[in-house]
């Protein structure tokens, strides 16, 4: 049996408008790419922290994870500090993960989130 450690993996995404449809079904969005593009299974995730821009109040984020089944998944949302000209209607999400000691993760930046980090988006 592999080794496993913990991990963290990063992701962000923007909803079309502040709805709770919208930014549940961008958080889903996300949420399933990063387990999708990490292997993941839902008992591999410790637990999960969603920040929002302060324009995003119509929704938590994590109704977006309750509703894909991660219910034994401690998860807390929060608002982003408000720096001028930051990227508005962003969902950020920190996912704490069990993975294989030697398997890189992959973090996971959609849509026009990826100007967050053009390095690995």
């Amino acid at each position: 049996m592999e080794e496993k450690k913990v991990k963290a993996i990063r992701g962000a995404v923007c909803a079309e408008e502040n709805t709770a449809a919208a930014i549940l079904a961008a958080t889903r969005e996300l949420l399933q790419e990063i387990i999708k593009a990490n292997d993941l299974e839902t008992t591999d995730v410790i637990s999960a922290i969603f920040t929002v821009t302060r324009d995003l109040d119509a929704a938590f984020p994590a109704e977006a994870a309750r509703q894909l089944g991660w219910r034994e998944v401690p998860l807390l949302c929060t608002n982003e500090i408000p720096v001028p000209g930051s990227l508005p209607r962003t969902i950020r999400v920190l996912l704490h993960i069990y993975s294989n000691k030697n398997k890189s993760v992959k973090h996971i930046y959609l849509g026009a989130a990826a100007t967050l980090r053009p390095d690995i988006a």
